[in-house]
């Protein structure tokens, strides 16, 4: 009686267990292999009838091999984004105690905020505003400028002691073509006394990224503090007049940046205007 051999069972831990990704390589070979078998048993015909080639299948094959795949790439943040982020925050904080530069800063400062502002405008998302004008249309603040007020001007108009600056604000109506920028003061000798200086501007387009500013009127609010500054009117408004033209070197949603005929830079911020 003949003997029968008797495979012994294999231990768990010899059984080979191929992992996902080795299934997936093994499918795609696989798939390569069938179709290269498939292409030559069509080679007696010359090129394959069907019009299916070794170059179709590897792009059928890997694209079988996007749709298992277990990982999705997510698009990183735009390092523009990124970029111009950072260099706002650089500008804010070479802005610190200087009170908007308008009673000087040094020339090492000046430097260093030219250098930003040079480097934000050069990030521009909108190289031609005016064609675009709801861009700069609400309300803006003015964050710094290179208009100073020094020496006996200063003196003058009392901004040593006796007169305090406050907000430099701006409204923009693109509909109308009307900009009205507003100077707001308080007065300590009349028991702390506010008020503004309000100039009215009409602006209309000159070239892609120019607006031609013309001057329309002024006024001094309160009376009281109109009769304070009665005797140098003439002079504050030749300091705050927008007469003449303004170049937009940059705007977004939250700065934008303007040149005007004088040499003088502006930078201003947008914020909510819930003035009455």
């Amino acid at each position: 009686m003949a003997t029968k051999f008797i495979q012994p069972p294999i231990p768990a831990s010899h059984v080979f267990h191929p992992k996902p990704s080795t299934l997936r390589m093994m499918k795609l070979h696989g798939a390569l292999l069938a179709t290269h078998q498939w292409n030559k048993k069509c080679s007696r015909f010359g090129e394959n009838p069907f019009g299916f080639g070794f170059s179709s299948s590897v792009k059928a094959a890997e694209q079988s091999s996007e749709l298992v795949a277990e990982e999705k790439v997510i698009p990183e943040e735009s390092s523009d984004y990124r970029k111009v982020a950072q260099i706002k925050r650089d500008i804010y904080d070479a802005l610190q105690g200087i009170n908007r530069g308008i009673f000087g800063v040094t020339s090492s400062k000046k430097t260093e905020i030219l250098k930003l502002v040079e480097l934000l405008e050069s990030q521009n998302p909108n190289p031609e505003p005016t064609s675009c004008l709801e861009k700069v249309s609400g309300s803006w603040k003015l964050i710094y400028s290179t208009i100073t007020i020094l020496g006996s001007k200063r003196t003058k108009l009392g901004l040593r002691d006796f007169i305090s600056l406050g907000d430099f604000v701006q409204s923009i109506d693109v509909v109308e073509g009307k900009a009205v920028n507003a100077v707001k003061f308080s007065a300590k000798g009349l028991n702390l006394l506010n008020g503004q200086l309000t100039i009215e501007a009409s602006f209309k387009i000159a070239s892609k990224s120019r607006v031609d500013i013309s001057y329309i009127k002024s006024v001094i609010t309160p009376e009281q503090l109109m009769n304070v500054f009665r005797k140098n009117f003439d002079l504050l408004l030749g300091i705050f007049n927008p007469e003449g033209w303004l170049e937009i070197t940059y705007v977004d949603d939250s700065m934008r940046i303007g040149r005007d005929d004088k040499g003088n830079i502006f930078i201003l911020e947008r914020f909510e205007d819930n003035t009455p």
